[in-house]
């Protein structure tokens, strides 16, 4: 089966130094771009993360400090990565939790803006979840047969995600083979900001999702405790997350007429 596309779609797949999408850093990007006409291109490349990779990590993945030592930085290749992803949606596993909030990061870090809300984004994971609940290695062995070598090569787990995605439009007739469909099947929250920090509630407000004002409403809690922002903006939350709450907080300040 082939995937209906009307533009673009990047499916991509990252390798970091740990698991904390506000301070942890890019060492591998792997893309692969499927375009309408069927066609591909496929990028890979190791980063510089300017940072000691933790032993652990690289037991996993098993990219090591020198391996990174004399390869780019994320800020000089990110003009390369953003030329890439022109008007792609994208595409991943586990990609809206981790991979994409991690990229727009390194996306802040180094001074470029990497707008999404014009692009759908699937996360193929949610789609294995809602119907096997199983990890990538088994996702891939039920769908495709097949054993995944290399797991946590970025370039071996975007070539599966793809061929996992394909076999998953193959098996669930249910699933349209649709870019729309599947952005809003495989969106399983309610974010407002990537990292899940802010959600809307039942009545469509922003409200926040952790901490001692969980439940409460973003404009109610910066009414009542202003220094809370401050708190938020010093503290280690990502800068789209920030981006977030000052947009409301500037809503707030001028409101519409």
């Amino acid at each position: 089966m082939e995937l209906n596309l009307t533009r673009p779609l990047a499916v991509f797949d990252l390798e970091t130094t740990g698991v904390n999408v506000g301070s942890d850093r890019i060492v591998e990007i792997s893309i692969l771009k499927v375009k309408p006409d069927k066609s591909s291109d496929t990028f890979t490349r190791r980063i510089n993360p300017c940072v000691p990779i933790p032993p652990d990590v690289s037991k996993i993945h098993g990219i090591y400090d020198k391996d990174v030592v004399n390869e780019p930085t994320f800020k000089e290749i990110a003009p390369q990565i953003i030329n890439l992803l022109r008007d792609c949606d994208l595409a991943g596993y586990n990609s809206n939790k981790f991979d994409l909030p991690i990229l727009i990061e390194e996306f802040f870090r180094a001074g470029f803006e990497f707008d999404i809300t014009s692009r759908k984004c699937i996360d193929i994971q949610n789609i294995f979840h809602k119907m096997e609940q199983r990890t990538l290695v088994a996702a891939y062995k039920f769908y495709c047969g097949k054993s995944l070598e290399n797991a946590h090569s970025a370039e071996a787990d975007t070539s599966a995600t793809y061929e996992v995605l394909l076999a998953q439009l193959e098996k669930y007739p249910e699933l349209k083979n649709d870019v729309d469909f599947l952005q809003k099947f495989t969106t399983m929250n309610n974010n407002v900001d990537l990292a899940g920090r802010i959600v809307f509630n039942n009545e469509n407000k922003e409200v926040f999702n952790f901490g001692k004002h969980k439940g409460k409403t973003v404009e109610e809690v910066f009414q009542k405790e202003a220094s809370y922002y401050n708190w938020m903006m010093d503290g280690d939350f990502t800068q789209q997350t920030k981006q977030v709450i000052t947009a409301i907080r500037l809503r707030m300040k001028f409101p519409k007429s």
